[in-house]
């Protein structure tokens, strides 16, 4: 390749940063695509860095040696943070989105992809800790929000059914009680979608009674998996009792009334 313009070099670099959050490029892979010497790229990556944290899109880390390279963190300020979740409540908190039954329209918001994007960021920026080796979720309305907490993440997701499919070969399936509804539903993954000792981060939209993301952390325990966390956009406040502890969530659902027309939904 023909060497190219340094503030060419800069844009294409940075775009390749933002689509791979957390991947460790090697300063050689760099330096081959663009046919530049290290210290030229060096003074890029500088350039870069200087930008990226003036403007408040997060940062690069580097790390020296041979074997040495960057990587881009995305990041923001915690008010950053708590004015989209507030954001996102107040769209939430529409009460034309009240369905019969006591339930929420959510599908537009998780389906939009700037929302979802920067939801996922958001739990990376709580969660980095927890070094998931994967994100898991289940096939519902919060596939596009664990996708986008898996890119955040830089892991693959895994996806649990309400069935097995031949075309995914063989399968582990559990039986698990809804926490809300009470009913007795099924599960299943494929044994391949999950490696024995792998750190599973269980992510979903909406935890009532925890009887879904129970399912899953017991799903993910039979195929051998460690569950380091559990995380949701939203946990309601009713029912007081959950099926399991120690999750995080970003907002919290306090009451849907029908009746007089109105959704109460706050940040954490």
């Amino acid at each position: 390749m023909e060497k190219m313009k340094r503030i060419e070099r800069v844009i294409a670099m940075t775009k390749i940063f933002i689509d791979h959050p957390h991947h460790l490029f090697p300063y050689k892979y760099f330096c081959d695509r663009f046919n530049v010497a290290k210290s030229t790229l060096s003074e890029d990556v500088s350039a870069i860095k200087f930008s990226m944290e003036n403007f408040g899109m997060g940062h690069l880390e580097t790390m020296p040696g041979a074997n040495g390279g960057v990587w881009f963190v995305p990041d923001s300020t915690d008010q950053e943070d708590q004015d989209f979740l507030l954001d996102v409540a107040k769209q939430l908190s529409n009460p034309d989105r009240i369905l019969p039954g006591n339930l929420i329209y959510m599908t537009d918001l998780l389906c939009d992809p700037q929302i979802v994007s920067r939801l996922g960021e958001i739990f990376m920026k709580k969660l980095h800790y927890l070094k998931p080796d994967c994100i898991m979720t289940v096939e519902t309305r919060g596939i596009p929000l664990a996708l986008l907490v898996a890119r955040a993440f830089n892991v693959p997701l895994v996806m649990a059914r309400h069935g097995s499919f031949v075309t995914e070969g063989s399968s582990v399936s559990i039986n698990y009680v809804s926490g809300s509804a009470k009913t007795i539903q099924t599960m299943a993954m494929p044994k391949r979608a999950l490696h024995p000792k792998e750190n599973v981060l269980i992510i979903d939209d909406l935890m009532k009674g925890g009887g879904t993301a129970h399912g899953l952390v017991k799903l993910a325990e039979e195929l051998g998996a460690n569950v380091v966390g559990k995380a949701f956009l939203i946990e309601a406040v009713e029912p007081t009792k959950k099926i399991i502890s120690n999750y995080t969530a970003l907002l919290r659902l306090y009451k849907i009334d029908e009746i007089n027309n109105k959704i109460d939904i706050r940040p954490i």
